[in-house]
């Protein structure tokens, strides 16, 4: 008889145990909170290079990968940022060891044996949830709380939960799981990358169809295979895993963040700026190349790994960058995570635009910050209509309040071409997932800063 693999989600932290003391109220003055901000002068004209970090996504995949392997997994070029932190605690928490140096990550798993991962660590990061994928393969359970992460709409792990539980029986004659085959719903990339962890250490073989073809999943594929797994069709639509009964510790580098080289080509941009950005891989950034040079901007491939991005007026026909639209989708399709990016840079081009969100049901919480500075937008459910600088749209400095991640690095390009001053609060959702932004920028010419006002003076 077959049972289904043991997943329990806790809502909230178990408390092992409680005692009563009472409560004094202490005359020693208590130390004020911080709140830390961007502080951006604009409009800025950019110059020179900048290096593109490791990407967020993929190194938060292969950490969790590194679950799945006996020995010392060595990942290069892991980018320093908070998320990346977290799932290291993470890891830790499960009995992993996981050393830190030089952008370099080093995990042994070999210690571990919990299946009840850190509940307020797995809170502050959406990738926590790639733990059960290695967890139900090693352990047949896992004990984990819902995920963290930015608030932008339905982003549901019942995918995750059914492919563990339904593909793959956790038998009671033979410890382990058993590949089957499994169709999602949706090609989604959080739910291919949990199920094939688990899938490259089950006995037999899985197919997975309807499954993400971000460069995120053939980034752990290319790992998992490293390090000893059969997985084929990674960047179709479809992929067969052979199960192994063990996979082994490998060297991986981290292959460089198409997220945060679209975040910097659109900077150069808004900013009508000539830049160039290395490690870039072209192919994982033709969609955002072909809407920019159809706005008007001059995009070359300097070498391999590196491109120039030129938007100075003197340098293309006409007088200014045109406006396009845009609707996100899965990968190859526009990035969900560059939509906010490009709303501010339509903000300043010439003409209307139509931005349609399809890939989650509340992104659009950076338009209302927009507007704050300045922007003229219309927003209907997951649509906006965005009036470019000759439609009413003229940017100038303000506070304004980063609600997620992505949202925030747009009014982050917002206050680049703004005038005057822009003041961005909750910037902790951005240092989750861009590495040294402000030092980048700052080397590019922007003026920049990082700097704390008392909390109760911020706004809320």
């Amino acid at each position: 008889m077959a049972l289904f693999c043991n997943i329990i989600i806790s809502p909230k932290p178990f408390v092992l145990s409680c005692s009563y003391q009472k409560t004094h109220l202490s005359k020693t003055p208590q130390n004020t909170k911080q709140d830390p901000i961007f502080k951006i002068k604009g409009p800025a004209t950019l110059s020179g290079h900048i290096t593109i970090s490791g990407s967020k996504n993929s190194s938060l995949a292969l950490l969790a990968a590194t679950l799945c392997c006996s020995g010392t997994s060595l990942l290069h070029n892991v980018p320093n940022i908070s998320d990346i932190q977290a799932m290291a605690s993470i890891l830790s928490s499960l009995g992993a060891k996981v050393e830190s140096f030089d952008g370099k990550m080093m995990v042994n798993s070999d210690g571990v044996g919990k299946v009840e991962v850190d509940l307020e660590e797995m809170r502050k990061i959406r990738g926590g949830f790639f733990v059960i994928g290695p967890l139900v393969a090693r352990f047949g359970e896992a004990v984990v709380a819902l995920p963290g992460g930015c608030n932008i709409g339905k982003r549901p792990v019942d995918l995750h939960l059914r492919g563990d539980g339904k593909v793959w029986a956790h038998t009671a004659n033979v410890k382990g799981l058993v590949g089957g085959r499994f169709r999602l719903d949706y090609p989604s990339v959080g739910a291919t990358e949990t199920l094939m962890m688990a899938a490259s250490m089950a006995d037999g073989i899985t197919l997975l169809s309807n499954v993400a073809k971000e460069p995120e999943v053939v980034d752990l594929a290319r790992f998992l295979n490293d390090s000893g797994a059969s997985i084929e069709g990674a960047g179709s639509d479809t992929l067969v895993i052979r199960g192994k009964s063990q996979l082994y510790g490998s060297e991986c580098v981290i292959r460089p963040d198409r997220i945060e080289a679209g975040t910097f080509m659109i900077a150069a941009a808004i900013t009508r700026s000539c830049i160039s950005m290395s490690p870039v891989i072209p192919s994982r950034a033709s969609c955002l190349i072909d809407k920019l040079s159809e706005a008007g901007c001059k995009i070359s491939q300097v070498d391999q790994h590196t491109l120039r991005v030129s938007a100075v007026p003197a340098l293309y026909p006409g007088d200014d960058l045109k406006s396009f639209g845009i609707k996100t989708s899965p990968f190859p399709g526009f990035p969900t995570d560059l939509q906010p990016q490009i709303m501010s840079l339509l903000t300043t081009c010439t003409g209307s635009s139509l931005v349609e969100e399809s890939v989650f049901d509340n992104r659009m919480s950076h338009a209302r910050e927009l507007q704050k500075l300045g922007a003229r937008i219309q927003v209907n459910g997951n649509s906006a209509i965005v009036f470019g600088k000759d439609k009413g749209s003229s940017l100038c400095g303000s506070r304004v309040i980063a609600r997620d991640l992505r949202g925030g690095a747009s009014l982050i390009l917002a206050g680049l071409a703004a005038k005057g001053t822009t003041e961005i609060h909750k910037i902790e959702h951005i240092e989750r997932g861009y590495e040294n932004i402000v030092t980048k920028l700052q080397n590019l010419g922007a003026d920049i800063e990082r700097s704390t006002l008392p909390l109760l003076s911020s706004l809320v």
